[in-house]
């Protein structure tokens, strides 16, 4: 068993998730997205799909990136 890095919960289906040199140790993907997912520049959800892109920025939708004067916006598939 292992403690979730998020809520605390000691739990026996734990995992652990390695985004290079990061890492974290969850007991639910709610918890590991919190903790690893990019937020939306415009409305600061998290980032849970592939998101848009442009200028540098991720955004959740192309509605946020239009809200913010993105031009030549690419959906991250």
């Amino acid at each position: 068993m292992a403690t979730c890095d998020v809520c605390g919960n000691n739990y026996d289906k734990s995992f652990t998730l390695q985004q290079g040199e990061r890492s974290g140790t969850f007991d639910s993907f709610e918890c590991a997205i919190h903790t690893f997912a990019p937020r939306c520049v415009h409305c600061e959800c998290a980032v849970i799909g592939h998101g848009v892109e442009g200028n540098g920025q991720i955004y959740c939708c192309a509605h946020c990136a239009a809200h913010s004067v993105v031009t030549g916006s690419a959906y991250r598939a």
